[in-house]
């Protein structure tokens, strides 16, 4: 009996079991790796979630100036949008 045919069931098997279920354990742990933030993608999302609210206030701030300077003024846009389309 020669190596081949002692190691062809083992083979077999390997290839029909074991590298398979492999594989698939492989990619998924790939993919719940990658999925999860990085250290440093975690402070920038920090970085631009703290620049949005600022931007926010800042709007509000515009928004309540412009509605002291030109009590109308969203009306006026409203109006222009509504003679665009």
């Amino acid at each position: 009996m020669n190596p081949f045919e002692m190691l062809f069931v083992p083979m077999v098997l390997f290839m029909v079991i074991v590298a398979p279920t492999w594989i698939v354990m492989h990619y998924r742990s790939v993919n719940r790796s990658s999925s999860q933030l990085s250290e440093d993608d975690r402070q920038v999302l920090e970085e631009m979630l703290v620049a949005v609210d600022q931007m926010a206030d800042r709007i509000e701030s515009l928004e309540s100036i412009l509605d002291a300077d030109h009590p109308n003024w969203r009306q006026g846009r409203d109006g222009q949008a509504q003679q665009e389309v």
